[in-house]
Protein backbone atom coordinates (compact mmCIF):
# COMPACT_ATOMS: atom_id res chain seq x y z
CA UNK A 1 0.00 0.00 0.00
CA UNK A 2 1.49 3.54 -1.16
CA UNK A 3 2.38 5.88 1.62
CA UNK A 4 -0.20 8.68 2.00
CA UNK A 5 0.85 12.34 2.50
CA UNK A 6 -1.11 15.36 3.01
CA UNK A 7 1.44 18.42 2.22
CA UNK A 8 0.22 21.64 3.75
CA UNK A 9 1.80 25.13 2.06
CA UNK A 10 1.13 28.34 1.36
CA UNK A 11 4.24 29.45 -0.94
CA UNK A 12 5.92 26.46 -1.87
CA UNK A 13 9.26 27.74 -4.23
CA UNK A 14 10.45 25.81 -7.26
CA UNK A 15 12.76 22.96 -5.54
CA UNK A 16 9.70 22.21 -3.01
CA UNK A 17 7.01 21.71 -5.74
CA UNK A 18 9.78 19.70 -7.30
CA UNK A 19 10.12 17.47 -4.78
CA UNK A 20 6.42 17.42 -4.35
CA UNK A 21 6.28 15.90 -8.01
CA UNK A 22 9.27 13.93 -7.59
CA UNK A 23 7.09 11.56 -4.68
CA UNK A 24 4.64 11.62 -6.27
CA UNK A 25 6.27 9.79 -9.24
CA UNK A 26 8.30 7.75 -6.93
CA UNK A 27 4.87 6.03 -5.74
CA UNK A 28 3.81 8.57 -2.75
CA UNK A 29 0.12 9.11 -2.78
CA UNK A 30 0.71 12.38 -1.86
CA UNK A 31 -1.81 15.53 -1.82
CA UNK A 32 -1.38 18.95 -1.34
CA UNK A 33 -2.86 21.76 0.34
CA UNK A 34 -2.47 24.83 -1.88
CA UNK A 35 -4.31 27.66 -2.50
CA UNK A 36 -5.78 28.05 -6.10
CA UNK A 37 -4.50 30.81 -7.16
CA UNK A 38 -1.13 30.43 -6.41
CA UNK A 39 1.20 30.03 -9.57
CA UNK A 40 2.67 26.43 -8.11
CA UNK A 41 -1.33 25.35 -7.92
CA UNK A 42 -1.23 24.98 -11.87
CA UNK A 43 2.59 23.28 -12.12
CA UNK A 44 1.53 20.64 -9.42
CA UNK A 45 -2.25 19.48 -11.00
CA UNK A 46 -0.27 19.46 -14.75
CA UNK A 47 2.21 17.64 -12.94
CA UNK A 48 -0.65 15.04 -12.04
CA UNK A 49 -0.60 15.93 -8.04
CA UNK A 50 -3.80 15.81 -5.87
CA UNK A 51 -4.84 19.14 -4.71
CA UNK A 52 -7.26 20.64 -2.43
CA UNK A 53 -7.69 24.36 -1.24
CA UNK A 54 -8.23 24.84 2.37
CA UNK A 55 -7.06 28.18 3.44
CA UNK A 56 -5.75 28.57 6.56
CA UNK A 57 -5.96 32.65 7.21
CA UNK A 58 -4.98 32.56 10.69
CA UNK A 59 -2.76 30.60 13.21
CA UNK A 60 -5.93 28.87 14.83
CA UNK A 61 -8.43 28.64 12.52
CA UNK A 62 -11.20 27.09 13.41
CA UNK A 63 -13.11 26.12 9.81
CA UNK A 64 -9.40 25.70 8.49
CA UNK A 65 -8.69 23.12 11.13
CA UNK A 66 -12.15 21.20 11.09
CA UNK A 67 -11.50 20.96 6.68
CA UNK A 68 -8.29 19.85 7.34
CA UNK A 69 -8.98 17.04 9.95
CA UNK A 70 -11.76 15.81 7.63
CA UNK A 71 -9.37 15.32 4.67
CA UNK A 72 -7.32 13.34 7.44
CA UNK A 73 -9.80 11.05 8.28
CA UNK A 74 -11.49 11.00 4.61
CA UNK A 75 -7.48 9.79 2.85
CA UNK A 76 -6.74 7.77 5.67
CA UNK A 77 -3.42 10.01 5.79
CA UNK A 78 0.21 8.03 7.19
CA UNK A 79 1.72 11.46 7.30
CA UNK A 80 1.27 15.33 7.77
CA UNK A 81 4.08 17.03 6.09
CA UNK A 82 3.77 20.90 7.30
CA UNK A 83 5.81 23.77 5.58
CA UNK A 84 4.88 27.13 7.64
CA UNK A 85 3.94 28.11 10.71
CA UNK A 86 -0.11 28.47 9.87
CA UNK A 87 -0.08 24.81 8.79
CA UNK A 88 1.56 23.42 11.96
CA UNK A 89 -0.44 25.24 14.47
CA UNK A 90 -3.19 24.25 12.35
CA UNK A 91 -2.28 21.09 11.52
CA UNK A 92 -1.29 20.01 15.27
CA UNK A 93 -5.02 20.38 15.98
CA UNK A 94 -6.18 18.81 13.12
CA UNK A 95 -4.16 15.22 14.33
CA UNK A 96 -5.24 15.40 17.79
CA UNK A 97 -6.21 11.58 18.51
CA UNK A 98 -5.60 10.10 15.41
CA UNK A 99 -2.45 7.71 14.26
CA UNK A 100 -1.08 9.90 11.95
CA UNK A 101 3.06 11.14 11.68
CA UNK A 102 3.34 14.72 11.82
CA UNK A 103 6.52 16.05 10.01
CA UNK A 104 7.01 19.90 9.73
CA UNK A 105 9.63 21.68 7.46
CA UNK A 106 12.21 24.68 9.30
CA UNK A 107 14.10 26.70 6.69
CA UNK A 108 16.01 29.32 9.15
CA UNK A 109 17.70 29.16 12.84
CA UNK A 110 16.19 30.50 15.74
CA UNK A 111 13.22 32.01 16.44
CA UNK A 112 12.48 29.19 18.52
CA UNK A 113 12.56 29.13 22.19
CA UNK A 114 11.40 27.65 25.32
CA UNK A 115 10.35 30.08 27.05
CA UNK A 116 7.95 31.70 24.29
CA UNK A 117 4.33 29.91 24.40
CA UNK A 118 3.81 30.07 20.71
CA UNK A 119 7.17 27.83 20.37
CA UNK A 120 5.99 25.32 22.29
CA UNK A 121 2.32 25.36 20.00
CA UNK A 122 4.53 25.05 16.92
CA UNK A 123 8.12 22.96 16.94
CA UNK A 124 8.63 22.18 20.03
CA UNK A 125 5.21 20.93 20.20
CA UNK A 126 5.70 17.12 21.50
CA UNK A 127 3.34 15.72 18.71
CA UNK A 128 6.01 16.40 16.18
CA UNK A 129 7.70 13.17 15.38
CA UNK A 130 10.23 14.88 12.95
CA UNK A 131 11.41 18.57 11.52
CA UNK A 132 12.69 18.51 8.82
CA UNK A 133 15.65 21.32 8.75
CA UNK A 134 17.50 22.87 5.74
CA UNK A 135 20.43 22.65 7.42
CA UNK A 136 22.45 21.88 9.67
CA UNK A 137 22.68 24.70 11.73
CA UNK A 138 19.25 24.73 11.82
CA UNK A 139 19.21 20.83 13.50
CA UNK A 140 21.99 21.99 15.77
CA UNK A 141 20.16 24.63 17.43
CA UNK A 142 16.88 22.62 18.02
CA UNK A 143 19.77 20.01 20.14
CA UNK A 144 21.99 23.16 21.82
CA UNK A 145 19.12 25.31 23.51
CA UNK A 146 18.81 25.75 26.96
CA UNK A 147 18.33 24.46 29.18
CA UNK A 148 19.43 21.35 28.16
CA UNK A 149 16.50 19.03 30.39
CA UNK A 150 13.86 20.49 28.33
CA UNK A 151 15.60 19.84 24.89
CA UNK A 152 13.71 17.49 22.29
CA UNK A 153 14.97 13.86 21.75
CA UNK A 154 17.84 14.14 19.09
CA UNK A 155 15.99 11.82 17.07
CA UNK A 156 13.22 14.59 16.34
CA UNK A 157 15.49 17.07 14.20
CA UNK A 158 16.31 15.42 10.93
CA UNK A 159 18.42 17.34 7.96
CA UNK A 160 17.55 17.26 4.35
CA UNK A 161 19.01 19.63 2.40
CA UNK A 162 16.67 21.45 -0.06
CA UNK A 163 17.98 19.95 -3.56
CA UNK A 164 17.97 21.98 -7.05
CA UNK A 165 18.27 20.89 -10.41
CA UNK A 166 20.81 22.47 -12.85
CA UNK A 167 18.51 22.75 -15.54
CA UNK A 168 16.62 25.62 -14.04
CA UNK A 169 19.78 27.57 -13.93
CA UNK A 170 20.03 28.04 -18.00
CA UNK A 171 19.23 31.79 -18.39
CA UNK A 172 21.33 33.88 -20.02
CA UNK A 173 23.16 36.78 -17.85
CA UNK A 174 21.15 39.86 -17.50
CA UNK A 175 23.01 42.71 -19.09
CA UNK A 176 24.01 44.92 -16.14
CA UNK A 177 24.50 48.14 -17.64
CA UNK A 178 20.68 48.59 -17.91
CA UNK A 179 21.06 48.73 -13.95
CA UNK A 180 23.97 51.91 -14.79
CA UNK A 181 26.86 49.53 -14.56
CA UNK A 182 29.79 49.80 -17.10
CA UNK A 183 30.64 46.79 -19.38
CA UNK A 184 33.87 46.41 -17.44
CA UNK A 185 33.21 46.89 -13.88
CA UNK A 186 33.98 44.01 -11.40
CA UNK A 187 30.53 43.67 -9.80
CA UNK A 188 29.61 42.05 -6.53
CA UNK A 189 26.08 41.20 -6.35
CA UNK A 190 23.55 39.92 -3.12
CA UNK A 191 20.16 39.16 -3.57
CA UNK A 192 18.45 39.43 0.04
CA UNK A 193 14.98 41.75 1.47
CA UNK A 194 16.70 44.39 3.52
CA UNK A 195 17.01 43.04 7.72
CA UNK A 196 19.51 43.83 10.04
CA UNK A 197 20.18 39.88 10.10
CA UNK A 198 21.05 40.04 6.36
CA UNK A 199 24.17 42.16 6.91
CA UNK A 200 24.53 44.30 4.09
CA UNK A 201 25.78 47.44 5.99
CA UNK A 202 28.73 45.44 6.37
CA UNK A 203 28.78 44.46 2.56
CA UNK A 204 28.70 47.97 1.94
CA UNK A 205 31.56 48.68 4.81
CA UNK A 206 33.17 45.63 2.91
CA UNK A 207 33.23 47.50 -0.76
CA UNK A 208 34.22 50.51 0.63
CA UNK A 209 37.35 48.95 1.95
CA UNK A 210 38.38 48.38 -1.25
CA UNK A 211 41.90 49.61 -3.09
CA UNK A 212 40.70 52.35 -5.53
CA UNK A 213 42.25 50.68 -8.81
CA UNK A 214 39.79 48.37 -8.08
CA UNK A 215 36.78 49.34 -10.39
CA UNK A 216 34.24 47.65 -8.09
CA UNK A 217 30.21 47.97 -8.35
CA UNK A 218 28.07 46.49 -5.78
CA UNK A 219 24.66 45.41 -6.79
CA UNK A 220 22.15 44.39 -4.55
CA UNK A 221 18.92 42.89 -5.77
CA UNK A 222 15.51 42.55 -3.73
CA UNK A 223 13.32 44.48 -1.66
CA UNK A 224 16.21 47.47 -0.04
CA UNK A 225 14.30 50.45 0.30
CA UNK A 226 14.82 50.82 3.65
CA UNK A 227 15.15 54.24 4.90
CA UNK A 228 18.26 52.84 7.08
CA UNK A 229 19.67 51.69 3.76
CA UNK A 230 19.30 54.72 1.67
CA UNK A 231 20.40 57.51 4.20
CA UNK A 232 23.57 54.71 4.51
CA UNK A 233 23.95 54.52 0.70
CA UNK A 234 23.90 58.25 0.31
CA UNK A 235 26.55 59.09 2.92
CA UNK A 236 29.02 56.36 1.61
CA UNK A 237 32.20 57.97 -0.48
CA UNK A 238 31.44 54.93 -3.57
CA UNK A 239 27.48 56.49 -3.51
CA UNK A 240 27.69 56.08 -6.94
CA UNK A 241 28.74 52.34 -7.34
CA UNK A 242 26.20 51.32 -5.73
CA UNK A 243 22.62 49.81 -7.53
CA UNK A 244 19.64 48.72 -6.31
CA UNK A 245 17.53 46.96 -8.70
CA UNK A 246 14.51 46.28 -6.65
CA UNK A 247 12.40 42.95 -6.24
CA UNK A 248 13.39 40.88 -9.25
CA UNK A 249 11.67 37.54 -10.94
CA UNK A 250 15.13 37.26 -13.05
CA UNK A 251 17.16 37.72 -9.84
CA UNK A 252 19.08 34.37 -10.67
CA UNK A 253 20.29 35.64 -14.46
CA UNK A 254 21.00 39.14 -12.96
CA UNK A 255 23.53 37.19 -10.03
CA UNK A 256 24.98 35.19 -12.94
CA UNK A 257 26.26 38.70 -14.75
CA UNK A 258 27.67 39.00 -11.35
CA UNK A 259 31.67 38.06 -10.40
CA UNK A 260 31.27 37.53 -7.08
CA UNK A 261 28.43 36.64 -5.12
CA UNK A 262 28.03 37.55 -1.25
CA UNK A 263 25.62 36.49 1.28
CA UNK A 264 26.63 38.57 4.02
CA UNK A 265 24.16 37.16 7.31
CA UNK A 266 24.83 38.29 10.66
CA UNK A 267 22.49 35.52 12.31
CA UNK A 268 19.79 32.88 11.68
CA UNK A 269 20.58 32.01 8.33
CA UNK A 270 19.18 29.01 6.30
CA UNK A 271 20.41 27.40 3.16
CA UNK A 272 20.13 30.57 1.09
CA UNK A 273 18.69 30.31 -1.88
CA UNK A 274 20.28 32.84 -3.63
CA UNK A 275 23.42 31.48 -2.91
CA UNK A 276 22.78 28.24 -4.53
CA UNK A 277 21.10 29.93 -7.38
CA UNK A 278 24.27 31.90 -8.03
CA UNK A 279 26.71 28.84 -7.57
CA UNK A 280 24.52 27.08 -10.44
CA UNK A 281 25.36 29.88 -12.84
CA UNK A 282 29.23 29.65 -12.21
CA UNK A 283 29.35 32.54 -9.89
CA UNK A 284 31.78 31.86 -6.90
CA UNK A 285 30.36 32.87 -3.54
CA UNK A 286 31.41 34.63 -0.68
CA UNK A 287 29.38 33.67 2.46
CA UNK A 288 29.68 34.63 6.31
CA UNK A 289 29.98 31.31 8.69
CA UNK A 290 26.49 31.66 9.63
CA UNK A 291 23.46 29.47 9.54
CA UNK A 292 23.46 26.95 6.57
CA UNK A 293 25.42 29.16 4.69
CA UNK A 294 28.69 27.50 4.99
CA UNK A 295 27.49 23.89 4.58
CA UNK A 296 26.77 25.17 0.70
CA UNK A 297 30.70 25.52 0.08
CA UNK A 298 33.78 23.75 0.18
CA UNK A 299 35.79 26.91 1.83
CA UNK A 300 38.13 27.89 -0.68
CA UNK A 301 37.39 25.46 -3.32
CA UNK A 302 33.93 26.30 -4.01
CA UNK A 303 33.95 29.49 -2.17
CA UNK A 304 35.33 31.32 0.18
CA UNK A 305 33.78 31.35 4.38
CA UNK A 306 34.52 34.73 6.39
CA UNK A 307 33.65 35.75 10.23
CA UNK A 308 30.23 37.63 10.48
CA UNK A 309 30.24 41.18 10.38
CA UNK A 310 33.87 41.49 9.55
CA UNK A 311 33.68 43.73 6.75
CA UNK A 312 37.64 43.30 6.07
CA UNK A 313 37.97 39.59 6.02
CA UNK A 314 35.05 40.40 2.78
CA UNK A 315 37.32 42.96 0.93
CA UNK A 316 39.92 40.81 1.34
CA UNK A 317 38.56 37.77 -0.10
CA UNK A 318 36.49 39.93 -2.88
CA UNK A 319 40.50 41.48 -3.70
CA UNK A 320 41.61 37.87 -3.88
CA UNK A 321 38.58 36.67 -6.80
CA UNK A 322 39.67 40.42 -8.60
CA UNK A 323 43.00 40.04 -8.91
CA UNK A 324 43.02 36.37 -10.00
CA UNK A 325 41.09 35.57 -12.77
CA UNK A 326 41.97 31.95 -12.78
CA UNK A 327 40.81 31.58 -9.71
CA UNK A 328 37.71 33.28 -9.90
CA UNK A 329 37.10 30.94 -13.16
CA UNK A 330 37.98 27.83 -11.32
CA UNK A 331 35.97 28.45 -8.14
CA UNK A 332 33.22 28.86 -9.90
CA UNK A 333 33.00 26.08 -11.93
CA UNK A 334 33.69 24.08 -8.58
CA UNK A 335 30.63 25.83 -7.32
CA UNK A 336 28.51 24.57 -9.93
CA UNK A 337 29.78 21.47 -9.63
CA UNK A 338 29.23 21.68 -5.55
CA UNK A 339 25.31 22.14 -6.64
CA UNK A 340 25.20 19.31 -9.18
CA UNK A 341 27.09 16.79 -6.55
CA UNK A 342 25.77 17.66 -3.34
CA UNK A 343 22.93 19.28 -3.57
CA UNK A 344 20.51 17.44 -6.18
CA UNK A 345 16.81 17.44 -6.06
CA UNK A 346 16.96 13.82 -6.50
CA UNK A 347 18.15 13.29 -3.13
CA UNK A 348 15.99 15.53 -1.12
CA UNK A 349 13.27 13.41 -3.44
CA UNK A 350 14.92 9.79 -1.75
CA UNK A 351 15.70 11.05 1.84
CA UNK A 352 12.25 12.70 2.22
CA UNK A 353 11.01 9.34 1.03
CA UNK A 354 13.26 7.35 3.46
CA UNK A 355 11.89 9.31 6.61
CA UNK A 356 8.22 8.72 5.62
CA UNK A 357 8.72 4.76 5.40
CA UNK A 358 10.40 4.99 8.51
CA UNK A 359 7.75 6.91 10.28
CA UNK A 360 5.04 4.36 8.88
CA UNK A 361 6.95 1.33 10.14
CA UNK A 362 7.18 3.32 13.69
CA UNK A 363 3.16 3.03 13.33
CA UNK A 364 2.56 0.15 12.26
CA UNK A 365 5.23 -1.04 15.06
CA UNK A 366 2.28 0.82 17.98
CA UNK A 367 -0.58 -0.50 16.42
CA UNK A 368 0.59 -3.80 16.67
CA UNK A 369 1.10 -3.62 20.36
Amino acid sequence: MAIRSLCITEDADRPTVQTFIGMRDAGIDITVVCPADHPNYQILKEAGVRLIDIPLPTDFDKQGTANLRAELIRGKYHILHTFNNKAVTNGLRAVKGLPIKVVCYRGIVGAVGFLDPMSWMRYLNPRIDRIICVADAIRRHFLEMHPAFLRMPATRPVTIHKGHMLEWYDQQPVDLVRFGIPSDAFVVGCTANYRPRKGVDFLIDAVELLPRDIPVHLLLVGRMDAAKLTRRINNSPIKERIHRSGFRSDAPAISAACDVFCMPSTRREGLPRSVIEAMAYRVPPVVTDSGGSPELIVDGVSGFKVPPKNAAALAEKFEVLYRDTELRTRMGNAARERIGNDFRNEDTVKKTIALYEELVQELESSSAQ
